[in-house]
């Protein structure tokens, strides 16, 4: 197969289905949806028998056990796909919504459109979940999608790509609004990411190494973030029970999510009342502590943490702890240690709880509430397809809005400009 050959026919293909898909209307895009949907529910011997042959392959190269969970389809896998297909398919299209609306002193209206971003590139990893999920939201917002999935769930993927066709289908849409890359070359992805003539945003989702060599080499526009590097402030007006709380989820809920905490932050004021206590709960659940010099007086337990640690995403049950004087340093550390993700604030003092989201510079900040929040379900978009930490177009949780732009519209009646 000649790579760059075939993803510039995915391309042409694409932006060609882009067009027919933007001006698709709300009823059609969800007849789609709930075709897939249906196509899902019909193939589940396909999919998961599919899925056997990625899990053996998988076995046979040795992944761990970690991957081989990510990658597992069983029964309720298939319910989550056809729940999430119907949950995308019952949110509100944002595409053609007009906003800001207002008369000009020269009798014109001026406002603002949604649309489509046109085609989206999605790169992913494990997965296969993600082809459906992917899908779902790039046709809901009006967009043509080409997903290229991990090389270790091609036959799922793929299984899953037959579904897609035959809902796109079924409701009149051209099934090149969706393509599923049919090949593993890995040279595939460096040609996708190079094509803006053909591909308007890059979507990675994966593992660190993943999203920095898209970064890197991508001539298109990247949604994306590097790390989680997520904190938690105990201020001096805070709560206990509510700091108590709200540190040990935010660490121990999930290990493995970007938006898990990974360094708690406490006021001096606060430190030997409090840490005491959100250090047994930490330790209770195996979570290795690893503190600056007055935390490692006040817990004799923690081990020594290093100028590296406070720039590490753990994704595991470690937590590193920082004594600070005040919400000044605080934000100090956040504003050199953080990924821009998500920090959270526990305090009852209403002028402090403000600055600090006011001056926090990350796409989610938080007051009294754990970091785990940071979720596109959670924040009522209904599903998401990533998480932005950029400053332009998409910030935070990137759902349908985030798949759409928008664009100046005026409404005259032969109004002419003297």
């Amino acid at each position: 197969m000649d790579i760059k050959q075939y993803m510039n026919q995915l391309g042409r293909q694409a932006r060609a289905a882009a067009r027919l898909v933007a001006a698709a209307d709300t009823g059609v895009k969800n007849r789609a949806l709930l075709a897939i949907a249906a196509a899902v529910d019909a193939r589940r011997d396909e999919i998961i028998a599919a899925n056997a042959k990625d899990l053996a392959a998988g076995e046979a190269s040795g992944l761990d056990a970690a991957l081989l969970d990510r990658l597992a389809l069983n029964a309720a896998g298939i319910a989550g796909i056809i729940e999430g297909l119907t949950q995308v398919a019952a949110l509100a299209d944002p595409v053609g919504a007009i906003t800001d609306l207002n008369y000009r002193p020269s009798g014109i209206q001026v406002g603002k459109m949604r649309v489509p971003l046109g085609v989206i590139g999605i790169i992913y990893e494990s997965r296969p979940n993600v082809t459906v999920e992917a899908a779902s939201l790039c046709l809901k917002s009006g967009n043509a999608a080409i997903l290229r999935g991990g090389s270790e769930a091609i036959h799922s993927n793929q299984a899953l790509a037959a579904c897609i066709r035959e809902g796109l289908l079924a409701a009149g849409l051209p099934e090149h609004a969706v393509q599923v890359l049919e090949t593993t070359d890995r040279a595939a992805v460096g040609e996708l990411i190079t094509m803006p003539e053909f591909v308007d945003v890059v979507v990675p989702r994966g593992g660190k190494g993943l999203i920095e060599r898209i970064a890197r080499d991508a001539t298109v526009t990247v949604i994306k973030h590097l790390d989680g590097i997520c904190h938690v402030y105990i201020d001096d007006a805070a709560d206990a029970e509510k700091a108590l709380a709200i540190a040990v989820n935010a660490k121990t809920h999930r290990y493995g999510t970007c938006n898990t905490m990974e360094t708690l932050l406490v006021a001096e004021s606060r430190a030997e009342e409090l840490l005491p206590s959100i250090a047994d709960a930490l330790t209770a659940k195996g979570v290795e502590l690893r503190g600056c010099p007055r935390t490692r007086q006040i817990l004799m337990g923690a081990v020594e943490a290093s100028d590296e640690d406070w720039g590490t995403e753990y994704l595991a049950a470690i937590l590193s702890i920082k004594v600070v004087a005040d919400v000044n340093e605080a934000m100090d550390h956040i504003a050199q240690y953080s990924s821009a993700h998500t920090e959270s604030i526990v305090t009852e003092n209403y002028t402090t709880g403000r600055r600090f989201l006011r001056e926090v510079d990350s796409s989610s900040v938080m007051i009294n509430a754990s970091t785990r929040f940071a979720d596109g379900f959670e924040y009522g978009l209904g599903a998401e397809i990533g998480i932005s930490t950029d400053k332009i177009h998409a910030r935070g949780p990137v759902g349908l809005e985030g798949l759409t732009s928008q664009k100046y519209v005026v409404l005259g009646d032969g109004h002419i400009r003297s």
